[in-house]
C-alpha cells in the first residue's frame, strides 16, 4: 500500500540533526553550488530547489501542512485515509494512471501522513518533472470522491490497523503509552486513527478534510536534484500556479499541555513477546516551542546519553557491564508541538529488566547531577554534525529536512544556521536540559513483556 505512517517514526529521531549536510556551505563554492532557493507562488504555495548535480535524477515532494493532530475530535484517522484516497482517480485521471506513468519512466512513489504534515513524493528523472507536477497539481482538487471509493479505501485503513497495529505488541504498547504521555495533545491520539472512529469516516468527513487543507496556500513544494531554479519556478507556475488558492487557514493552535507532576506506567503482557524491554519518555519542548537553544541541546543530550555506539548508555550496559542487548534515547525534534524525550533498553542473558532500567535511570540522573565533560560534549558535536554529512549523498534526506522544517513552523534560515547552532551549545545547557526535562517523578514509562512476567 502506499501508505507508510511508521516511516516517519523512524526517520523522526534524525530530521532535525541531519541538516548539518549544510554545514560544508561556509567556503563560497560549495555555497554557490548548493545555494538552496526559496519562493513563493502566486497562489501561495511555497516553493525550495535543492539542486544536486550529482546524478540525472530529482526527488519531487509536496508537503500538506495537515497531520492527524489537526483532525477534528472522533475523527481520528482521517489524515491518514484521505493519504490513501489521493491514489485514486480525478477528473482528468483514472485510478492507477498515475501509478503507471511513474512505473513507465523507472520512476519511484510514495506517500506518508504524520502527526503535523502529510506528503506525497516522487523519484524521477529531471524530464519527467514537469508531468509529476502536473498529477500532483491535478489531484491537489480534482479527486473523484463517491461512495463507492470512499467504503474500499476506508476498508484498506482498517485492515492496515489490524495488521500493523493491533497484531504487533510494540506498536500496541507504543499506542498506549503515547496515550498516557500527552494527557492534552493531540499527539496521544496514533495517527492511523482509533478503529471504532476510523469505521465511521465517511465521504462528508473525506470532502470537508479535503477543501480545507488540500490548497496551495497551505503546501510545501521541495524539489531536489539536477534540476536549475528559474527551470523549477517556471514549472511550478504552469502547473501548480493554475490550481487557486484556498481560504486562508486560521493558526495552527492546538490544546497544550497541563503541567505534568505524576509518574506514570503502562505494562503490556503478551505470549508474542519474547524479550521485554522498556521505555521511559518525557514531554519537552520542540524545535518550534523550545526557547533558544533548548532543542539543540536536547538534541546533544540525547546524542551523548544514548544516540550510538559511542554514548553512555551503549558503552556502560552493552560493553562494559554487558546487561543490556540494546540501550539508547532519541529525541524527536521536529514536531509543531512539545513532543518526547525518550530513553529505552531490553536485557541480554542472564540480566533483568529492572537491572536494566535503574541502569539507564543512573546515566540519565549522573547527567542532571554531573553534567558532562567539555571534551565529551565536542566529540558528541562532531560525531553528530560529520555523520550528518553523509545525507547529502541521498537527495530524500534532503528534501525530507527542509519539508519537515518549513511544514512545522521554520525556514530555511532555520536549517541553514542550525549548524552554528549546534555548536554553541555549552556543557551547562546540557546540564540544565536533563535537570530540567528529565525528572523521574513525571515520566511515563512503558513496559513490554513476555507472559512468564505476568504478576511479577
Amino acid at each position: 500500500m502506499k501508505s507508510d505512517i511508521h516511516w516517519l517514526l523512524r526517520i523522526a529521531l534524525v530530521l532535525t540533526v541531519v541538516v548539518a549536510w549544510i554545514a560544508p556551505a561556509s567556503s563560497q563554492t560549495a555555497s554557490n553550488e548548493w545555494k538552496v532557493t526559496d519562493f513563493l507562488l502566486d497562489n501561495g504555495m511555497e516553493v525550495v530547489v535543492i539542486p544536486d548535480r550529482r546524478a540525472p535524477i530529482v526527488t519531487h515532494m509536496v508537503w500538506y501542512k495537515v497531520g492527524s493532530a489537526d483532525e477534528q475530535p472522533g475523527k481520528s484517522g482521517i489524515a491518514h485515509f484521505f493519504e490513501h484516497l489521493m491514489f485514486k482517480a480525478t477528473s482528468n485521471h483514472p485510478a492507477g494512471e498515475f501509478d503507471r506513468a511513474v512505473s513507465a519512466i523507472g520512476g519511484s512513489n510514495n506517500a506518508f501522513t504524520s502527526y503535523d504534515y502529510t506528503v506525497f513524493h516522487e523519484t524521477v528523472a529531471p524530464e519527467a518533472l514537469e508531468q509529476m507536477m502536473g498529477f500532483e497539481a491535478d489531484r491537489m482538487r480534482n479527486l473523484v470522491l463517491n461512495d463507492e471509493v470512499i467504503a474500499t479505501e476506508r476498508d484498506v485503513v482498517l485492515e492496515e490497523r489490524r495488521s500493523r497495529v493491533d497484531s504487533d505488541p510494540d506498536a500496541l504498547l507504543d499506542e498506549e503509552v503515547s496515550a498516557t504521555l500527552y494527557q492534552n495533545q493531540p499527539y496521544r491520539i496514533p495517527v492511523i486513527g482509533w478503529m471504532q472512529e476510523i469505521e465511521k469516516l465517511n465521504r462528508a468527513d473525506a470532502r470537508a478534510f479535503y477543501d480545507s487543507y488540500y490548497t496551495p496556500n497551505n503546501a510545501v513544494l521541495v524539489v531536489a536534484g539536477d534540476v536549475e531554479p528559474d527551470t523549477v519556478k517556471a514549472m511550478a507556475e504552469r502547473t501548480y500556479g493554475k490550481v487557486a488558492r484556498g481560504p486562508n487557514l486560521p493558526p495552527r493552535v492546538r490544546p497544550s499541555e497541563p503541567e505534568q507532576n505524576t509518574r506514570r506506567t503502562v505494562t503490556l503482557t503478551d505470549a508474542r513477546v519474547s524479550v521485554p524491554s522498556f521505555s521511559t519518555q518525557w514531554v519537552v519542548p520542540s524545535y518550534h516551542t523550545a526557547k533558544p537553544g533548548e532543542a539543540e541541546a536536547l538534541d546533544l543530550l540525547a546524542e551523548i546519553l544514548g544516540g550510538g555506539p559511542r554514548s553512555r548508555l551503549y558503552q556502560e550496559l552493552v560493553v562494559k557491564k554487558g546487561i543490556a542487548a540494546s540501550a539508547g534515547a532519541s529525541f524527536s525534534g521536529t514536531m509543531l508541538d512539545d513532543t518526547s524525550f525518550a530513553v529505552y533498553g531490553a536485557p541480554r542473558g542472564s540480566a533483568t529488566l529492572a537491572e536494566v532500567e535503574a541502569a539507564v535511570t543512573s546515566e540519565v540522573s549522573r547527567i542532571a547531577l554531573d553534567g558532562v565533560s567539555p571534551e565529551e560534549l565536542e566529540q558528541a558535536k562532531s560525531r553528530f554534525v560529520r555523520s550528518m554529512i553523509f545525507a547529502r549523498d541521498r537527495q530524500s534526506s534532503m528534501a525530507n529536512i527542509y519539508g519537515s522544517t518549513l511544514a512545522t513552523g521554520g525556514t530555511v534560515e532555520d536549517v541553514e544556521q542550525w549548524p552554528d547552532r549546534i555548536r554553541s551549545v555549552t556543557a551547562l545547557d546540557v546540564k540544565a536540559a536533563a535537570g530540567h526535562y528529565l525528572a523521574p517523578e513525571h515520566a511515563t514509562t512503558g513496559y513490554l513483556l513476555p507472559e512468564a512476567h505476568a504478576g511479577n
